[in-house]
């Protein structure tokens, strides 16, 4: 979600107290901790999900968890898993988990500004890169303001760090739980991630246009996904997105 004219940052006041004369590597285990918190237990559940699915599909346990670790979004595995399932070449799944990533392109255009600080060097910034997926997004959106900026390369780090832990034990766990587990009950599982964005969004709109990207993406998707599959969460972005915040300035203008 791209920050508009009317967005708020939360006051840092609160979070200052915490900061305050904190180290680097206090910021980074301090970011860990997210993996044992809510965000990270969700994505523990929605992985075991994977893990269930990966060993239906004939997957080794090895296999799962390297897909978890090396791609580090739910979609894109799940392409991948479907495709590999159905015989498809490695390619043709190589142009479907691309398209699945074309939503993260955005999200890190606004994330990585955030990041930038005297700790901010170029692997810093590709490490971090590779954890920016819904959830970790999310977590860094909402709490790196409050963070001081020399800090928050290294807490972000540590966030994406406890997350990624957190989505290979759940999927080792849901691959040995596979056999006990009805198949729809892991496919529940995969939608606690989706379900806890959209929440937190909710959560943390501040302005009008961010409330109006949120309920016209969340009208355009069904369609544009039965028009235009593969392409249909970046249009919903797009084009909402792009309708709340005319949307939002008109109003602002008319009420001048």
């Amino acid at each position: 979600m791209i920050p508009s004219d009317d967005y708020e940052p939360p006051s840092p006041e609160p979070a200052d107290r915490g900061w305050h004369d904190a180290s680097p590597r206090y910021a980074f285990w301090r970011g860990m901790a997210v993996g044992g918190s809510v965000p990270g237990i969700i994505l523990f559940a929605s992985a075991a999900g994977f893990g269930a699915l990966a060993r239906d599909a004939g997957f080794s346990l090895a296999n799962a968890v390297y897909m978890m670790g090396i791609f580090f979004a739910l979609p894109a595995q799940v392409v991948m898993l479907d495709q590999i399932a159905r015989g498809a070449s490695v390619w043709a799944g190589t142009l479907a988990v691309s398209l699945t990533g074309l939503r993260l392109l955005p999200m890190s255009v606004v994330l990585m500004p955030l990041l930038k600080g005297p700790r901010a060097n170029r692997w810093r910034y590709l490490l971090a890169g590779h954890f920016i997926a819904v959830t970790a997004w999310m977590e860094g959106w909402r709490r790196l303001p409050l963070v001081p900026a020399h800090l928050r390369m290294d807490h972000f780090i540590g966030i994406g760090i406890g997350l990624v832990l957190a989505t290979l034990a759940g999927t080792a766990f849901g691959y040995e739980l596979a056999g006990t587990v009805p198949p729809v009950v892991a496919a529940v599982l995969l939608f606690l991630t989706p379900i806890y964005f959209l929440l937190s969004l909710i959560a943390t709109a501040s302005g009008l246009s961010d409330r109006l990207a949120i309920g016209i993406g969340a009208l355009l998707g069904p369609p544009l996904y039965l028009v235009a599959p593969g392409f249909d969460l970046l249009l919903a972005g797009v084009i909402g997105g792009s309708i709340a915040h005319f949307g939002a300035k008109a109003r602002t203008r008319r009420a001048e």
